[in-house]
């Protein structure tokens, strides 16, 4: 098959790249050029925010299926599914469980609605999840009953530019004491960008429009068991210190960002670890297992000397080492 991917060089867009090429389809890429280039596609260099570009992007070609990884903001979306209609069969849009309305403070379900948003939004007219659920409207305007919506949740694996994995992979790399939140306990619902990879062009070349919510099954790992799963991989000596999450709230660390996939237990968290995926898993979704996420993406990682490892996220994750200690000695001191 012909295949455009919007995006593309980074991340969830580079694997569906590479599956569609191991799968033997013809791929176009659709980007500005600044994250790298991938060996064996048609590489199309422009802004999809700009009109012009758009029109020549689709000036004589037809692609089977468009596989967008990077719509953000509904009127933008809107420019590009409308500029591709009559220009593709099938429009797959990536989203994200965050455009589920009342998510994660409600669950996540395959009945679950969309966050109100029109699907001509600017970026001030929301935050992402909102916005995601604006673009997903979009889409269905431009390709109307040609559309699938793929709303992934926690994504890991090799080449993530957000820098949650690799910055715990990274830190018990050091090994010693390591800050550890919460409770070893805490079920997670993990999923590898290749399954989501697979899954979404499985999806499209069986010319499915639907939508799913592809995560992993709900209790995968655990938070403990994940950070076993790092210091196993990396060969570290680290220990782990667990430290309630109260604590940790008081002293204003960051959830999710200074210590990635840390949601403490409350109403606006319950189910972001909850989500469910039957529909997903009965049309097919594989889950590989968490080991094999966390040890792929050492092996990716540990190739990128440390001062190279430039994320590409808006927001630097991890807990600066000074406060992680001040936190350390606190803790231990108090009990």
């Amino acid at each position: 098959m012909r295949i455009l991917v919007l995006g593309g060089s980074r991340f969830l867009g580079r694997h569906i790249v590479e599956e569609a090429l191991l799968r033997g389809h013809t791929v176009t890429t659709f980007n500005r050029g600044v994250s790298g280039s991938l060996p064996g596609v048609e590489e199309i260099h422009g802004n999809r925010e700009e009109a012009a570009d758009l029109e020549r992007l689709v000036d004589g070609r037809h692609w089977d299926i468009v596989v967008d990884t990077c719509g953000y903001v509904p009127r933008v979306v809107l420019a590009s599914a409308q500029a591709l209609s009559g220009h593709a069969t099938t429009y797959a849009f990536i989203s994200t469980i965050s455009a589920l309305d009342g998510f994660p403070t409600k669950p996540g379900t395959d009945e679950s609605g969309l966050w109100a948003c029109e699907p001509d939004a600017g970026p001030e007219d929301g935050d992402y999840g909102v916005l995601k659920a604006g673009c997903e409207r979009a889409v269905s305007i431009g390709f109307e009953g040609n559309a699938l919506f793929i709303q992934p949740g926690l994504i890991l694996g090799p080449y993530e530019n957000v820098a949650r994995l690799p910055w715990w992979l990274t830190r018990i790399s050091h090994g010693g004491q390591v800050l550890a939140p919460g409770s070893p306990s805490v079920p997670l619902q993990l999923i590898d960008a290749r399954d989501i990879a697979a899954f979404t062009l499985d999806q499209s070349e069986a010319g499915v429009t639907d939508r799913f919510i592809v995560t992993g099954p709900p209790g995968n790992a655990t938070y403990g068991s994940w950070l076993e799963m790092c210091k196993e991989v990396t060969g570290s000596d680290a220990s782990f210190v667990w430290v309630d999450d109260q604590f940790l709230l008081d002293r204003e660390v960051g959830t999710f960002v200074e210590l990635p996939l840390w949601a403490p237990p409350g109403p606006d968290m319950d189910n972001f670890w909850s989500a469910s995926t039957e529909r997903a898993f009965a049309a097919g979704l594989r889950s590989r297992p968490v080991l094999e996420t966390v040890r792929d993406t050492w092996e990716w990682l540990r190739e990128i000397p440390e001062e190279s490892r430039v994320y590409g996220s808006s927001r630097q994750h991890g807990i600066a080492p000074e406060k992680e200690q001040a936190i350390l000695e606190e803790w231990q001191k108090r009990s």
